[in-house]
């Protein structure tokens, strides 16, 4: 048979995730089950993410993957520092304004005829706020399917952006709705979810500037995500089915794949793992640190890659953690403190001294699966709660922005493996509800609801599960049509 038809028989999905690096670990992980499916992939980063993985892993991490390869284009931002993650706002404007264009050159010189070693592109796997890719699908004409790399509860929040703005329900008139009770406004009309309040939707839904770039970016793509060929959520049916039947409707299909991890376990072949996922070098130093403690016996605080925090708020923190008493795992980013140095006092220091770890960035997968991690302090970002599920972990949850605030009410609320942090808590309180987290009791509690879900997980993720059953579903289905 002719090499060529060999070749342009072969599925080719290009895979752009929105750059940031919760979702870019998402992508690389759909990225890498569709390529144990048998797909060519194309992953598509920006020159500033591809610059921070080649830092990461290596020069010559990314080369040379059978069946995989990276490309890149330009964010069209000015130079930034190189371990921190880029100003949201600018960075989601420049994805509305600039990104289609050189997206699009990319799929053109992936199928002429001088791009040697791939197959034609025949489908294109998009962040799902990368709205801009529903004109480049339609100038190739081939499948788009929009991965939401977020819980289904924060996509159906997402949904009601277009009528809240219609509504005139936001922007708000100004601040003084922040504190006046009206974010306690019940929402009774929002499908399969209970007694969901205005604080309870991301927060872009907070902003006074009716111009602003991410409640603009998040509006168009929920808007358009419905004219794509599928809509992929990374979660999976058992653990938000009512919040999966009310999306259904909304979309051509909807698919639960999840957790991503789970599902990659079942894999023979795992094209990235010398690669990793991760934009920082992460440490594994503490590894060694947690083998030396009891089991259960410590607690991981990790606020993610994207949220900053003040110095008086990490001082509170940190005084909250070293009054406790309790032995943890603190993961504190270079760049998480805003207009500040990183600076610990001696005395925090020679406090915590044998019982306390900081760490500027790790592995978490492999900490939250180590056995002597008994609770996750998080931001509640949806990878982490993905992950803090599947390793069967409680979570003390702070939230932050974006979907943390409806994550955060499904996990304490409606899921039952949480508690919360109040906004602006003092060392005081931060050392009591630690305290009362990490108790052995209230810890047991919830340990047992979180290892329920762990098993359902992997139920989900089994050959035989749901999530296995919907990605091979979604190929079927929606990415070899054009094959």
């Amino acid at each position: 048979m002719d090499s060529n038809m060999v070749k342009a028989d072969k599925a080719h999905a290009v895979c752009i995730p929105c750059p940031v690096q919760s979702h870019i670990k998402a992508m690389l992980k759909f990225a890498n089950l569709l390529h144990g499916k048998g797909f060519h992939i194309t992953f598509v980063n920006t020159e500033f993410n591809h610059k921070r993985f080649l830092k990461s892993g290596g020069l010559n991490s990314l080369d040379g993957l059978p069946d995989f390869q990276f490309e890149t284009i330009p964010d069209s931002l000015p130079p930034s520092d190189s371990n921190a993650t880029q100003d949201i706002d600018a960075l989601c404007k420049s994805i509305m304004e600039n990104f289609l264009a050189p997206f699009s050159n990319i799929l053109l010189k992936l199928n002429t005829t001088i791009a040697s070693n791939n197959p034609p592109v025949t489908c294109i796997i998009a962040d799902g706020f990368m709205a801009f890719t529903h004109t480049a699908a339609r100038e190739l004409g081939i499948p788009l399917v929009m991965l939401f790399t977020i819980s289904a509860c924060s996509l159906m929040g997402f949904m009601q952006f277009p009528f809240l703005r219609d509504k005139g329900l936001t922007p708000l008139k100004d601040e003084s709705y922040l504190t006046n009770g009206y974010l306690d406004t019940v929402l009774d009309w929002v499908p399969g979810m209970r007694e969901i309040r205005l604080r309870d939707l991301p927060t872009s839904i907070r902003t006074t500037d009716p111009n602003d770039a991410f409640f603009k970016m998040a509006a168009d793509a929920v808007e358009r995500a419905p004219k794509a060929s599928g809509v992929v959520v990374h979660t999976f049916d058992a653990l938000e089915q009512e919040v999966l039947d009310a999306l259904s409707p909304m979309f051509p299909c909807v698919y639960a794949i999840g957790p991503q991890q789970l599902l990659l376990n079942h894999s023979s072949n795992d094209s990235l793992k010398s690669i990793g996922y991760s934009l920082w070098n992460e440490e594994t130093e503490c590894l060694d640190w947690l083998s030396f403690k009891a089991p259960n016996s410590v607690i991981y605080v990790n606020f993610g890659s994207i949220a900053v925090i003040t110095p008086q708020q990490l001082a509170e923190f940190g005084w909250g953690l070293a009054n406790s008493k309790l032995i943890f795992l603190w993961i504190i980013r270079l760049d998480l403190v805003v207009g500040d140095s990183l600076i610990l006092l001696p005395e925090f220091v020679e406090e915590t001294k044998g019982r306390g770890l900081i760490s500027s960035w790790c592995p978490q997968e492999e900490v939250l699966n180590h056995s002597f991690i008994g609770g996750f302090l998080t931001h509640c970002g949806w990878n982490s709660i993905t992950e803090s599920v599947s390793a069967g972990v409680p979570m003390l949850c702070w939230p932050f922005f974006g979907d943390q605030q409806t994550n955060c009410k499904y996990v304490c609320n409606e899921w039952g493996i949480g508690m919360e942090i109040c906004n602006g808590a003092k060392s005081g309180e931060v050392e009591k509800i630690v305290r009362e987290f990490m108790d052995e009791k209230k810890n047991k509690e919830m340990k047992k609801k979180v290892m329920e879900w762990k098993k359902l997980a992997e139920e989900a993720t089994g050959p035989h599960g749901s999530s296995s059953i919907n990605l091979d579903k979604l190929v079927n289905e929606v990415l070899l049509l054009n094959l």
